[in-house]
C-alpha cells in the first residue's frame, strides 16, 4: 500500500504496518505526539516549530484503523504500548517523553504506566478518564453530538459504525474553515477563535488522515475507551502533567481534575478559561513543562 508523502510505513510482529511522521532534529530526544479522536498522522506546524526549537525529534503515527495503518480490532488502550515500542525500534529511538491530546491521553497515560524503562514523562491535554472511573459521572458537561457519539459505543459496534459512517462524509474532505462549524456544539467560542489559519488546516488535514480508508480507527478507539483500559493509573511511576480547560464540550472540566487526583504526584494545570482546542495553541508551555519534569 502506497502511504501519503511524508509518512513512512513500519510493519508490527503481528503483521501490521502503521504510517508514522517523524520531524524535528534527527537525533534529538524524542517526544510521541498521540493525537485526537479521530485524527490520522499529519504536521501540526505549532507543534513542529517548538520541536525543532528545542532540538527534539518529534515522532507521531496513526493508530490502527486510520489513514493507512491497519486496523486492529477489538483493540485495548493498553495495546498502545506494544506499536509505541515498535515505533520506537524501528526508528532507533529508545527512551522518549509523550504528549497525548484529546483521545490521545488515554494512550499517553498508557505508556507512562506500561513503557516506565522507556518514558521519561508524559502529558496529557484534555484527555478523557476512563468509563468507569469512580465517583466521576463522565458524560456530564459533554456537547450533544459526543453524547450521541458515546451513547452509540456503549449500544455497541453495529450502532457506533452506524452513526460513524453517516459522519463520515463531514470530514472526509472537510477544508479548514470548515471545521468549527463541523464540530458544532463541541466548540464553545474559545474553540471556534483558535480554529484558525494554519492550526485549522492542520486539524482539517488531521481529520481528512483519519477517513481515508473509513471509520475503522475512530469506532475502535470510542470501543476502547468504553471498556476497560488494561492498566491501572494508580501504577505509574513517571512524571506526568495534567492539562484540562473549564470551557472544554468535548471533554469536561471534571475528567481532568478527576485525572489530576488519580495519576500519583501528577503536575496540574487546570484553566478555567481554556477549551479543547484552545489548551493546545500553548505548545512551547506544555513542551516546556514536560521537559521539566522528565529532567
Amino acid at each position: 500500500m502506497t502511504l501519503s508523502p511524508g509518512l513512512k510505513p513500519v510493519s508490527t510482529p503481528d503483521g501490521r504496518q502503521l504510517e508514522v511522521l517523524v520531524e524535528g532534529a534527527p537525533d534529538g530526544r524524542t517526544l510521541l505526539f498521540h493525537s485526537g479522536t479521530p485524527s490520522g498522522s499529519t504536521s501540526f506546524p505549532s507543534f513542529a516549530a517548538a520541536t525543532e526549537a528545542r532540538g527534539l525529534r518529534l515522532i507521531s503515527y496513526s493508530r490502527p484503523g486510520y489513514g493507512d495503518s491497519t486496523p486492529h480490532p477489538g483493540r485495548t488502550v493498553a495495546d498502545v504500548a506494544a506499536d509505541v515500542v515498535t515505533v520506537l525500534d524501528a526508528l532507533g529511538a529508545d527512551r522518549f517523553v509523550t504528549v497525548g491530546w484529546s483521545g490521545g491521553g488515554p494512550h499517553a497515560l498508557a505508556c507512562a504506566a506500561l513503557l516506565p524503562e522507556r518514558c521519561d514523562a508524559a502529558a496529557v491535554l484534555a484527555g478523557i478518564a476512563p468509563f468507569d472511573a469512580e465517583g466521576l459521572n463522565w458524560l456530564l458537561g459533554m456537547g450533544e453530538e459526543n453524547l450521541q457519539e458515546f451513547g452509540a459505543a456503549l449500544a455497541g459496534q453495529e450502532t457506533l459504525t452506524a452513526l460513524l459512517e453517516g459522519l463520515r462524509s463531514q470530514f472526509v474532505s472537510i477544508t479548514g474553515e470548515e471545521v468549527a462549524e463541523a464540530l458544532g456544539g463541541l466548540a464553545p467560542p474559545v474553540d471556534r477563535e483558535a480554529l484558525n489559519g494554519e492550526f485549522a488546516e492542520a486539524v482539517a488535514a488531521s481529520f481528512r488522515q483519519a477517513m481515508l480508508r473509513g471509520v475503522d480507527g475512530w469506532r475502535d478507539d470510542d470501543l476502547a475507551f468504553a471498556r476497560p483500559w488494561g492498566f491501572e493509573l494508580t501504577d505509574i511511576s513517571v512524571p506526568v502533567a495534567i492539562w484540562q480547560g473549564g470551557m472544554d464540550k468535548m471533554v469536561p472540566f471534571a475528567h481532568g481534575q478527576w485525572l489530576a487526583q488519580q495519576v500519583p504526584g501528577a503536575r496540574t494545570h487546570l484553566y478555567d478559561d481554556e477549551g479543547h482546542v484552545s489548551l493546545v495553541t500553548q505548545t512551547d508551555r506544555i513542551f516546556d513543562d514536560l521537559l521539566e519534569i522528565a529532567g
